[in-house]
């Protein structure tokens, strides 16, 4: 086997490794006894799903799919802030 092989088997065995632990964040997710332990597991989801974007820009060797993740990072820091924001004062005055 090549070394390029090897590295790329390596990063479909981690990005199959981070979708399982996605899998059980939801789990952490749904059965969350509270709010805030919810929102932490959609965050860590988020983190998670960056991982395996970043991964596949490495499997394919695309550039633009680290733009895609950086907006994605965004996205998901912005949108745990106005969560947090409105579970703290129940409005995002």
């Amino acid at each position: 086997m090549d070394t390029g092989q090897v590295l790329e088997f390596l990063y479909g065995l981690g990005a199959v490794l981070v979708m399982l632990m996605i899998f059980l964040s939801l789990i952490r997710a749904l059965i969350g006894p509270s709010a805030p332990d919810r929102v932490a597991a959609i965050n860590i989801i988020g983190t998670k799903t960056l991982v395996i974007i970043t991964l596949i820009a490495f499997i394919y060797n695309q550039v633009y799919f680290l733009d895609i993740a950086m907006i994605y990072a965004l996205m998901s820091f912005i949108t745990t802030i106005g969560v947090a924001k409105y579970l703290e004062k129940g409005a995002l005055d």
